[in-house]
């Protein structure tokens, strides 16, 4: 018996020394618990109001977006849209530098079907509170036809608009839109680089020298350079029910990952090494002069570290039970 409770002892001891805090300048995660957003299908780092994200629902909910503060997870302010048709699917949302926020209408679960889809902007507010803001309506086409997409990005120095389409008709892609979205007729997207990833939505880095493209269980990181995404490899995803939507903090060295469903939950994932952002990496409060310590996120796969610690941790404390049952067995 004090064997036993020695292997339970032990099994403790290797908990507590997985179960590493995050690091002081990591956020922590948050739960979105306002029962009205039940699809969280986008999600974007506020410009103007630390700490605050902003989401919206994927379909039949209205012209509404919501502002989540990301320290207790309460919605702090609903803004409503007019101006602007009935949304069809809204599936991402985007911050840029002229001070707007972009919601993107892009989704085409009939399989690319439409023959246009809509982007909306309008100014993010000064003060956080219920409101109602007049946004831009934008049309939009793909110069190779209709595609289905859940990511839209906007470049936070060019302010660039970007779509990435989902995998289909043998492969997804990333796709450029004008240089200025025009009201007066149709923006044409333009293919810019192939995508082999089911994307679900993507973020640039604040200082627009990264590009995260996620899918339901993994995500790639592509460095930036002259408009195009040049591929780092994959970076760690936290396992999640329905994993929807992602944005960097605005300092640049942790992904926020958001889920569908109620009370979901957003999660962080720290960045390390190439991963991080150039202007990152090149901080000297960093010290080691490579990028800062390593954060939760795990370069070059694709499963949460927490889980492969929680893993690790039960092949062990496994392995010392049946030591333990073996050994009172021989007495």
């Amino acid at each position: 018996m004090r064997s036993l409770l020695c292997a339970a002892g032990a099994a403790g001891i290797l908990w507590s020394a997985a179960v590493v805090p995050a690091a002081a300048d990591e956020p922590d995660g948050f739960t979105i618990g306002d029962p009205r957003i039940t699809e969280s299908s986008g999600l974007a780092a506020s410009r103007a109001h630390p700490g605050i994200y902003w989401t919206h629902n994927d379909s039949d909910d209205g012209p509404y977006v919501y502002a989540v503060d990301g320290r207790s997870g309460r919605t702090v302010a609903r803004i409503t849209l007019r101006g602007i048709g009935k949304p069809r699917d809204v599936e991402a949302i985007s911050t840029g530098p002229d001070g707007n926020i972009y919601l993107g209408d892009i989704g085409d679960n009939l399989g690319g079907s439409w023959d246009h889809v809509w982007i909306y902007r309008f100014p993010e507010p000064k003060k956080l509170r219920d409101a109602t803001v007049t946004a831009t309506q934008f049309d939009v086409k793909y110069a190779d036809g209709p595609r289905d997409a859940e990511a839209l990005m906007v470049h936070p120095k060019t302010g660039r608009v970007y779509i990435a389409s989902k995998k289909q008709d043998g492969g997804g892609a990333l796709y450029a839109g004008p240089q200025r979205l025009t009201t007066s007729g149709t923006n044409v997207f333009r293919k810019a680089a192939p995508v082999d990833l089911w994307v679900t939505d993507g973020a640039f880095s604040p200082d627009g020298t990264r590009l995260v493209l996620r899918s339901y269980f993994g995500a790639r990181i592509f460095r930036w350079q002259d408009g195009r995404p040049k591929d780092l490899g994959s970076v760690g995803v936290p396992i999640q029910q329905q994993g929807e939507s992602v944005t960097f903090t605005p300092d640049g060295r942790t992904l926020m990952y958001g889920s569908e469903g109620n009370d979901s939950e957003v999660k962080p994932v720290g960045l390390s090494d190439a991963q991080l952002p150039d202007s990152v990496k090149d901080d000297p409060s960093n010290g080691d002069g490579a990028g800062g310590q390593a954060g939760k996120g795990s370069q070059g796969t694709d499963l949460d570290p927490g889980f492969i610690k929680g893993a690790v941790i039960l092949a062990v404390a496994t392995a010392l039970v049946v030591w333990v049952r073996r050994l009172l067995r021989r007495r």
